[in-house]
């Protein structure tokens, strides 16, 4: 695809109402959506299901809910959307116990700025002690027709407010800076440094707000429930683990096609599916990958040297 592509609909936020109109007709192929039908994005091999769960999120401006079992391509999924749809690099923000909605938003280094105060005859600009998180970033960076896409990773170890504190966030398609709001000059604008760039925003009267709506992909591991309130606003999607025939096609994905033709890829690829299946075993689809580039590159580890350094269960917590 070549590239931006145009956006569906106009809706500013998730909550802002259906993003088709009647002159916005449902968007056709290559028009801001993911490809329908079984096809490979970069590294991704998208299937029928999962492109309608992504365009249905696509169109109505929603976070995408992607939860399933560790290694089924979560993270990868929202890498293959946004090159898909050429929305440039992912916004990755990480979550734990400890993450807060504002470690997402922003972060403004006040010691810093004093210490320079104390060196400086002239106060220093606020602006380059702010520096917006991967969430505020992809609110200010998002502009018709180009949305960044944000990937909010394991959300389901996040403490159970952060839900509750982003569903505002969403509903509002901004936040306030409250360090920038209470400054006395209003009409000038601040600029403040975006994530992971020295690209830089201006902001005005301490607000923040999207001019289109970022494409938001929030995975989960299933380790917890989330507030009702808070699905209700996302579109969800389940990674099921991968079957023989969609490993193939990932491996060839990966690897190429004499990867798939090697004898001793099946052998593997039937070790893996009774590990996972039948012996109920928590494995992930790359370490398939790197037992088979060891088995391709004739390292010549044994069988059960490969199984213990490699394909051995990501929930086996006996050994070091």
């Amino acid at each position: 695809m070549s590239g931006p592509n145009r956006w569906p609909g106009r809706s500013p936020r998730p909550g802002g109402g259906s993003a088709a109109t009647a002159t916005d007709p449902p968007t056709r192929r290559g028009a801001g959506t993911v490809g329908a039908g079984a096809r490979q994005t970069g590294h991704y091999y998208v299937e029928e299901r999962e492109a309608d769960v992504v365009n249905a999120a696509l169109h109505l401006h929603r976070p995408l809910l992607v939860t399933g079992r560790p290694g089924t391509g979560k993270s990868t999924l929202a890498v293959a959307i946004a090159q898909e749809l050429g929305l440039g690099e992912v916004l990755r923000w990480p979550v734990n116990s400890r993450t807060t909605h504002v470690d997402g938003l922003y972060r403004y280094d006040a010691i810093a700025r004093l210490r320079d105060a104390q060196h400086s005859s002239t106060p220093p600009d606020i602006g380059e002690y702010i520096k917006l998180g991967p969430l505020g970033t992809a609110l200010a960076d998002s502009r018709p027709g180009r949305p960044r896409l944000l990937l909010i990773d394991e959300m389901d170890k996040s403490d159970p407010d952060l839900a509750n504190d982003l569903l505002v966030v969403f509903e509002e398609g901004g936040f306030e800076i409250p360090e920038l709001a209470r400054l006395r000059d209003h009409e000038t604008p601040v600029d403040v440094h975006l994530s992971g760039t020295r690209t830089t925003f201006p902001v005005r009267e301490g607000q923040v707000r999207c001019s289109q709506f970022p494409v938001v992909v929030i995975t989960s591991n299933g380790e917890t429930d989330f507030p009702p309130a808070f699905l209700r606003r996302c579109v969800r999607l389940e990674l099921n683990p991968p079957d023989d025939a969609r490993l193939l096609r990932i491996i060839e994905a990966h690897l190429g096609p004499e990867a798939v033709e090697d004898a001793g890829t099946r052998e593997l690829l039937a070790q893996f599916l009774h590990l996972r299946d039948q012996e109920r075993q928590e494995l992930a689809t790359d370490q398939l990958l790197s037992a088979v580039h060891l088995r391709l590159n004739h390292v010549g580890l044994e069988p059960e040297v490969l199984r213990e350094a490699v394909l051995r269960p990501l929930d086996d917590t006996t050994r070091p």
